[in-house]
């Protein structure tokens, strides 16, 4: 099996830094929590999955309808690419997504896997009653709360989801594996590829992922605060997405931390490519995520003479490696990340690289990796606005008085 996972990036860090960096790492270490998304068995028994799964296995069931959100979905969708059925992943209550899943979707060829630990995220209870109403199927991933009640009432299988921070829990446990086992993934390559990547990424010698963290906390450290992501397949985009997650909630507290965001490319070297080459400079790092050899790949027919018989892919890498090349001649900070091919066991190395990189970032910044405090406030606002009934007349005054408060007159003038 060929595998690989190549990082080129530009600066390059001297040795000195490295260990500089090498040393921060290691004296906050200890301050923190242990990474405990490295042990990739103690949280997942393969053979509950199994006979959990037994009855939904069968070629009736051709579409798996997720509700989940946030960590309880983002490892799925790294993985979204290699399922053998049709997946259906419902994040909230908007209206275009559900429709378009039950339009398509029947109880008949179907089973729903709502996701939510402590069962009373929003976004998952209140597009369930849907799927109930219509006599869909349902297997569980809960620990507690109104949705395992709810599950408990219907006498579906409901299994554990351990209490681990969800943004890094779903590769190694019931959240990511049970839906990729149900869509015909091949678990244990990912979980194949996941452990031989941890063995790499979570050492300090010879560590791209270690690098690569060095190198994003050095650019924060000169005013970088956004990573912007390339994706150079879709076939990476879940896991761009990941990454962006996981940078953005693990690193962005106590007023630290770097912001990610993505946009597909090469779609993105037409809509902004301008400004990171001709905008305002020291604030984005770009970082280009690119496959060597594209599952599936074909053939160009082409009038052009340099295009055609090339393969699809090859074209998309030349357009990588321009775009890499131009950011660097314009003294733009940049990365480009490769791998071989977008199967099991490429993709569970890609997300060990990406969770080992965001844990050493955290432990440069000096935030703790595993939480993030500030996401309950606005749960709590919508959930108080829904139970009283508050109007958006009565919403909007409330911000206009919040906003009063908060903001000096002279904001805009300091």
């Amino acid at each position: 099996m060929s595998v690989f996972l190549d990082i080129e990036y530009y600066p390059k860090i001297g040795a000195n830094l490295l260990e500089i960096s090498r040393k921060i790492v290691v004296s906050n270490k200890s301050k923190w929590d242990p990474p405990f998304f490295i042990d990739t068995e103690t949280h997942i028994d393969i053979d509950e999955i199994q006979q959990a799964s037994s009855d939904f296995l069968h070629d009736g069931i051709k579409n798996l309808i997720v509700l989940g959100t946030g960590g309880s979905i983002q490892t799925l969708l790294a993985l979204k690419h290699l399922s053998k059925k049709k997946l259906y992943p419902i994040t909230s209550s908007r209206a275009v997504e559900l429709i378009e899943c039950l339009n398509e979707t029947s109880p008949e060829d179907s089973v729903v896997i709502p996701i939510s630990r402590g069962g009373e995220t929003l976004d998952i209870n209140s597009t369930i009653g849907i799927f109930l109403k219509k006599g869909y199927k349902f297997l569980g991933l809960s620990s507690k709360g109104t949705l395992y009640h709810m599950l408990e009432k219907i006498k579906c299988p409901i299994l554990e989801v351990p209490d681990l921070s969800g943004r890094f829990a779903g590769s190694i446990s019931n959240v990511g594996i049970l839906p990729a086992f149900l869509l015909g993934i091949n678990i244990k390559e990912f979980l194949s590829g996941l452990k031989t990547g941890y063995k790499k990424f979570m050492t300090f010698n010879d560590n791209p992922a270690l690098n690569f963290s060095v190198f994003l906390y050095n650019l924060y450290k000169k005013g970088f605060k956004v990573v912007f992501s390339m994706p150079y397949s879709l076939n990476l985009e879940g896991s761009v997405g990941l990454f962006v997650q996981e940078i953005s909630e693990s690193t962005g507290k106590v007023e630290k931390g770097l912001i990610g965001t993505f946009q597909s490319a090469p779609l993105c070297q037409h809509s902004v490519l301008e400004y990171l080459l001709g905008g305002t400079k020291n604030v984005v790092i770009p970082v280009l995520w690119t496959i060597g050899n594209e599952e599936p790949d074909l053939i160009l027919d082409s009038s052009i003479s340099y295009v055609n018989k090339q393969k699809a892919q090859t074209i998309i890498n030349y357009q990588a490696d321009a775009t890499f090349q131009a950011l660097l001649e314009q003294g733009v900070p940049s990365v480009k990340v490769t791998i071989a091919r977008p199967d099991e066991y490429n993709i569970g190395n890609l997300v060990a690289f990406i969770q080992s990189t965001v844990y050493y970032l955290c432990l440069l910044l000096d935030v703790n990796w595993s939480n993030n405090p500030k996401v309950i406030i606005g749960k709590e606002i919508g959930t108080t606005a829904l139970k009283n009934k508050s109007s958006l007349e009565q919403r909007k005054n409330t911000r206009e008085k919040l906003a009063k408060k908060i903001f000096n007159q002279k904001f805009f003038e300091e």
